[in-house]
């Protein structure tokens, strides 16, 4: 997977397209103590209950989300963000078709 190019303006809502019944990521930068990535989901489409060891920031670039917590739910329209907490569980889910970008820190 490619990731964005440096130095240059990016218009986050172009950079990944919206596929039908689909989930659709783009890495934007990757290092050793973290990554970004662009997120396009389809209306209906989810991201079923998991966990992560660390926080992650999830940033609604478009559209409507609705991102559960540890059984509480949050509705998330464009331009909204909150950051899910490391070792709670989540879920994310297209309300709408959206567009997130999640910016996770490991360290």
């Amino acid at each position: 997977m490619s990731t964005a190019p440096k130095a240059e303006i990016l218009n986050m809502a172009e950079l990944v397209s919206y596929q039908e019944g689909s989930v659709v990521s783009r890495q934007i930068t990757k290092a050793d103590a973290g990554n970004v990535t662009l997120f396009a989901f389809d209306k209906g489409q989810e991201l079923s209950e998991h966990t992560a060891p660390f926080d992650a920031l999830v940033h609604v670039v478009e559209g409507k989300a609705e991102i559960i917590i540890s059984g509480k739910s949050f509705n998330l329209k464009g331009g909204d963000a909150i950051v899910m907490p490391a070792d709670e569980p989540h879920a994310v889910k297209a309300r709408e078709k959206f567009k997130m970008l999640l910016t996770m820190i490991r360290a």
